[in-house]
């Protein structure tokens, strides 16, 4: 049986950036070999990985070449500040769109795969689980 390192909570920030220790977290985990292979499939080119890099203008290669030759979260915060151009409020609404990703009741599609995501994982009947958000922070066992 494989232990999971998890990532740190989406909900951690950096640099006024949600999610984005936790995209640190994957690729530092990924370059060392121990990503465990639930997160390949999102891993840089899609979900919140992807839309993160989509909105600090920046290629995956790129970030992934500043966290391997970054040792410490600082040296990446720093970089960040100093190369991301976005500016507050699409930084803002990145943060809005991940921490809300899934509670919009009226976009019923969403809140259908999450539910059916909960249900796979055995928490369909945790109603405190609202977003996508939640049911990461539930299903490695922060919620």
């Amino acid at each position: 049986m494989t232990t999971i390192i998890y990532p740190r909570s989406p909900r951690e920030k950096m640099a006024g950036w949600v999610y984005l220790p936790r995209f640190i977290d994957k690729i530092r985990l990924f370059e060392a070999g121990e990503l465990h292979e639930d997160y390949h499939p999102n891993y840089l080119h899609k979900g919140f990985d992807s839309k993160w890099l989509e909105t600090a203008g920046l290629e995956p290669d790129e970030f992934v070449e500043v966290v391997k030759n970054s040792p410490t979260d600082g040296q990446i915060c720093d970089w960040v500040r100093e190369n991301v151009e976005a500016d507050e409020s699409a930084k803002e609404l990145f943060n809005d769109a991940v921490l809300n990703y899934g509670a919009d009741e009226l976009n019923t599609e969403l809140r259908d795969r999450l539910m059916m995501r909960k249900d796979e994982a055995g928490m369909g009947g945790r109603d405190d689980i609202q977003c996508f958000v939640d049911f990461i922070d539930a299903d490695e066992g922060r919620l």
